[in-house]
């Protein structure tokens, strides 16, 4: 018994050593050299393994080229470079390749002095097979030369015109991917149509039998045929479920071969909105019985379907709630780290969301893992905005960023349609056929989907509602219709068409729905009201969905103010029209009421409260105002909650309390308290699902507000935040740090360090210590 026991941990550790020995993937963002080029600067020898760095910036990745104002109307553009040196252990029978997951814009990449690739895009991998080009030992050095300059080649236009910023610099994650001689290609390398690495289907679903196909391409770069095999191991929650042994193949020397296994999985776990079940399944590659490679992947079991143009999920009838998306953050543009990629899916998801147009291009992998989590419905789309280039050079861009977006995200199960479309351009039909073309080529399937904003060729119909609008666009030729975006553009000018940069004089500020926090509650009321009405307008059309612009207010790179239409600012704060969303959500979801009012003597007596309650009561020091049913009028009779409107004839300082009622019983509470002076501050930590984490080179807001003796955030407070801490953590702000609407917002730079952080802050007069935690 004792010699079994032993032998039981012994087999336990090889397998522990044999797993490490196959860990192929390894973070490759700490310990780079970054430098910004001036015109003085010579470029000739920045890319040889002789140049000393020495002097350059240290960063890790993701990485912004450079820091903006808060407010970017003059975003840097030109040629930045990163350098690396790094170790490769072992090269004698390997395969070693670079992964950059997002490199802006037009990039050069040298390994060792070689020049391997001139790319051109910032928002699709770039994927190098360095094998030749290493060696052992830590004298290894890549050097990656990046240009975010105006480019012909990839638009979209130039960016004085362009209404978003594109940022610059390595801003995603990279990888050092290391494999032996007979492995699991990498699909963008491999450059196979509806193939290349594991490349996972659901042909049939329901939910007492389900299938699963898995399409696996392994090379073999040895001299040598090989006879290999595949283990497949399904897991849900953990938990084994599956497994399932290939029949063996020979692949000859120099060459590839695909595996395509069925699974049959009874009474799966479905993916949807409401109940967004993973699955895992773990590839091992074996040859004689040994590990050479493995590979784990994430999937979904779920099926998208139309009937007469309506959207049902797993044979639910489903309608998408979206929302578009910007993914900046202030300050740092596009370098969000993962966690932060995952925060801002949590708040979509919280803001009652079910779907996220990714607008106006890839987004991050990070985020697109996030929203398969969450249970977010993804449109995923090529680069493409006002600009189409009539040449073959910018058609094979377009064309190659279809089938790379395709191979990078068919496993997601989030991802209902391909929005393989230059938005508001005017495309050739021939151009939109090939991008249709490409979509069911890379996932054959029938129920793949291609969308586009114009009404030819593509599966699915988006057109945004100020389109509809100015155009009376009334026939969708039978095609599934969803309103693209909505809410923003046909409040802000008379003119609801294109060309934003020609029609600043004609924004009508107070009715508009581009409105800060700070801009005052009237205005952020009137922001809600656009945002109900339009939503309440998309009901009566043929829609399976919409998607609100936008979620989060965002940079306009053009103009001087930062484009307000969010529904929540900059820094990741609601304004009040978060709550008409949250409140569209069913009661078995989640019960909302909220007051939306500061509820001071600048306050609209016309008082709202949003609520998913039958009924709400009002009270007023503890004197009930009214209690009622939710409006009943124009704007509101196609929703699902309406709110509910408080007439409470003349300002009185004191508690306002809201009671929600469910078939007559109380199931909930809200309370506004008129605010006093500040005598305090609050001090919190934006989380979202994902604490603070060390060694990720993790981004965080830091939230400071000013408050009265009650807790009340005092709304018209302002004042300068200053800030100070020993930490591993630093502010990333540029500029002062004020309040807006009492709230004055760091963002945190989490360095490499656990632990507790504490933090000295003062603002104005107002001091307060806070403390919290740093996860490993």
């Amino acid at each position: 018994m004792k010699n079994i026991y032993f032998i039981i941990i012994a087999l336990l550790i090889l397998h522990s050593s044999c797993q490490n020995q196959n860990e192929a993937k390894l973070n490759f963002n700490s310990n780079w050299k970054f430098k910004l080029l001036d015109d003085a600067d010579s470029e000739s020898s920045l890319f040889k393994s002789d140049y000393k760095d020495s002097d350059w910036e240290n960063v890790s990745l993701p990485h912004t080229a450079h820091l903006e104002p808060l407010v970017v109307n003059d975003q840097w553009q030109g040629t930045c470079w990163y350098r690396k040196t790094f170790e490769v252990p072992e090269t004698k029978g390997k395969q070693i390749f670079i992964e950059l997951e997002a490199a802006m814009n037009h990039s050069k990449i040298w390994v060792n002095g070689e020049l391997l690739t001139v790319h051109q895009g910032g928002y699709l991998p770039i994927v190098i097979d360095v094998t030749k080009y290493v060696r052992k030992g830590k004298s290894n050095l890549i050097a990656v030369r990046l240009n975010n300059t105006d480019n012909a080649i990839t638009g979209p236009k130039p960016l004085a015109k362009l209404d978003f910023n594109m940022y610059g610099g390595l801003y995603r994650n990279a990888w050092l991917i290391t494999k032996k001689k007979v492995y699991i290609s990498h699909p963008i390398l491999a450059d196979k149509v509806a193939g290349g690495g594991i490349f996972i289907t659901t042909p049939e679903v329901s939910s007492d039998r389900s299938t699963v196909n898995i399409k696996t391409h392994i090379n073999n770069e040895s001299y040598h045929d090989k006879e290999v095999a595949l283990e497949h191991v399904i897991s849900f929650n953990g938990e084994k479920i599956q497994t399932q042994f290939a029949s063996s193949q020979s692949i000859g020397s120099k060459n590839s071969v695909e595996f395509v296994e069925q699974f049959c999985i009874e009474e799966p776990a479905l993916w949807s909105p409401d109940e967004p079940n993973l699955y895992t399944v773990h590839t091992k590659v074996l040859i004689a019985g040994n590990v050479v490679d493995e590979e784990t992947n994430r999937f979904g079991i779920r099926k998208f379907e139309f009937k007469e143009n309506r959207l049902y999920i797993n044979g639910v009838e489903t309608y998408l709630r979206g929302v578009n998306r910007h993914q900046e953050y202030p300050f740092i543009g596009y370098a969000l780290s993962d966690n932060a990629q995952f925060r801002d899916a949590k708040k979509i998801k919280d803001a009652g969301f079910n779907c996220i147009r990714l607008s106006h291009y890839p987004h991050s992998p990070a985020f697109m893992d996030a929203c398969d989590e969450l249970g977010l419905i993804t449109i995923d789309a090529i680069l493409g905005w006002q600009y189409y280039l009539d040449s073959d050079s910018f058609r094979e861009y377009c064309y190659r960023s279809a089938t790379e977006l395709v191979r990078r995200d068919r496993n997601h199960p989030s991802v209902l349609s391909w929005e393989v479309s230059l938005n508001e351009t005017k495309m050739p039909v021939f151009f939109m056929q090939k991008l249709h073309d490409i979509v069911h080529a890379e996932y054959p399937s029938a129920l793949t989907y291609s969308c586009g904003w114009m009404n030819d060729v593509y599966d699915i119909y988006f057109q945004a509602r100020q389109h509809r609008i100015m155009h009376h666009y009334d026939s969708i030729q039978g095609k599934p219709y969803f309103v693209s975006e909505y809410g923003d553009w046909e409040y802000h000018s008379k003119n609801p068409g294109l060309n934003q940069h020609k029609f600043n004089d004609i924004m009508r500020a107070e009715k508009s729905s581009r409105q800060l926090r700070g801009d005052g509650e009237k205005r952020m009321l009137q922001q809600a009201t656009n945002w109900q009405e339009a939503y309440n307008d998309n009901l009566t059309t043929a829609a399976f969905g919409d998607g609100y612009w936008v979620m989060y207010d965002y940079n306009r790179g053009y103009h001087d103010n930062i484009e307000s239409s969010g529904v929540m600012d900059i820094f990741r704060l609601p304004k009040f029209g978060f709550s008409f969303y949250q409140s569209q959500r069913d009661v078995s979801d989640t019960i909302v009421l909220d007051i939306a009012s500061y509820w001071n003597e600048e306050s609209p007596l016309d008082l709202k409260v949003y609520s998913n309650c039958d009924e709400v009561a009002l009270y007023l020091n503890n004197e009930l105002i009214a209690k009622q049913l939710p409006d009943a009028d124009s704007i509101t009779k196609n929703l699902n909650h309406p709110p509910f409107t408080f007439n409470l004839g003349e300002f009185k300082p004191g508690v306002l309390r809201a009671e929600g009622y469910l078939t007559e019983q109380k199931v909930a509470e809200n309370i506004v308290q008129t605010p006093g002076k500040a005598t305090a501050l609050k001090i919190w930590v934006d989380e979202s699902g994902k604490a603070p984490q060390a060694n990720l080179n993790d981004v965080v807001f830091l939230y400071v507000a000013a408050v009265d003796a009650n807790g009340t955030i005092v709304p018209n407070f302002e004042g300068e935040l200053q800030l100070e801490t020993n930490a591993d953590i630093k502010v990333v702000n540029v500029g002062p740090i004020n309040c807006e609407a009492g709230i004055a917002t760091a963002l945190l730079r989490v360095g490499d360090k656990s632990g507790q952080v504490s933090i000295n802050a003062v603002l104005n007069s107002l001091k307060a210590d806070f403390a919290f935690e740093i996860e490993e």
